[in-house]
């Protein structure tokens, strides 16, 4: 590896806690340091990136480059500000810890923005589930934290639907970047069906929705599971025809899903 792709590596990590997180998270959480040359500072560029810091609750991993290159990928314990304690481990684990503390500050994120549209829920001033949306801005990063927004006014087995359901989506959209149609039918699938399909379900009353039975039989809740199972189903098998690249597969359960959730997403009969 040459200092270049050193470099370069840093900037993909860089890259990816300001895909992942939301700009304030990734802010105070990310701290970057760099060398400036006299070119650098005479063309007001901004120098070589030699060190990354990305902190969370009670850890913080750092990573920097030395000419050669030469790693030194160090995890601190931390309380606070005091730092307790620093070893340094492989540039392998230390990745692996990387995407792993950037996934745990996404969720928590997460966490603490439903916490606060509740909160203005509570109050009336947002409408309930308008905490539930997938931007096509941030796609991946809304999808998969999707169902720690949801928390636990789903069903537990939904909760677990709708983190499956966000992984195979996430995971097909960059199979079909740019393919036209089938982009098109799992962006739709991302920030149509499956947000709707939740905000229908959040708009009733928490024990009508577990107890009242529908005239089809099933509770709201059973209509949930039920819709999130088909979702699932047709969300599997487009990443499995995306990654075989078979669109006429991939449009086939785009018209599937258009057929079951466009109009109303949870067909209920409401109180």
């Amino acid at each position: 590896m040459t200092d270049s792709d050193a470099e370069a590596l840093l900037r993909e990590l860089i890259d990816s806690v300001t895909r992942s997180l939301p700009a304030d998270v990734a802010s105070t959480a990310l701290t970057v340091e760099r060398t400036r040359s006299l070119s650098d500072r005479m063309a007001h560029r901004p120098g070589a990136v030699t060190r990354v810091r990305l902190s969370g609750q009670t850890e913080a991993l750092s990573l920097r480059w030395h000419p050669g290159p030469r790693w030194t990928a160090e995890v601190e314990q931390h309380y606070g500000t005091v730092s307790l304690s620093t070893r340094t481990i492989p540039l392998g684990q230390w990745l692996t810890a990387f995407a792993q503390l950037v996934a745990s500050l996404a969720v928590h994120a997460a966490e603490e923005s439903a916490v606060s549209a509740r909160a203005l829920q509570t109050l009336g001033i947002l409408p309930p589930g308008s905490e539930i949306h997938v931007d096509d801005a941030n796609l991946a990063r809304d999808l998969l934290t999707l169902s720690a927004r949801v928390g636990r006014r789903i069903p537990d087995e939904a909760v677990a639907a709708v983190g499956r359901i966000g992984e195979l989506l996430a995971d097909t959209l960059p199979r079909v970047a740019g393919s036209g149609e089938p982009e098109v039918i799992v962006r739709v699938a991302a920030t149509v069906y499956l947000p709707d399909t939740l905000r229908a379900y959040l708009a009733l009353p928490a024990e009508w929705a577990a107890e009242h039975v529908l005239a089809g039989g099933l509770t709201p809740a059973q209509a949930l599971i039920a819709q999130l199972d088909a979702l699932e189903s047709a969300a599997r098998t487009m990443r499995d025809a995306a990654v075989e690249q078979d669109a006429s597969a991939l449009l086939i359960n785009g018209r599937f899903l258009a057929d079951r959730f466009a109009g109303s997403r949870l067909k209920l009969d409401l109180p």
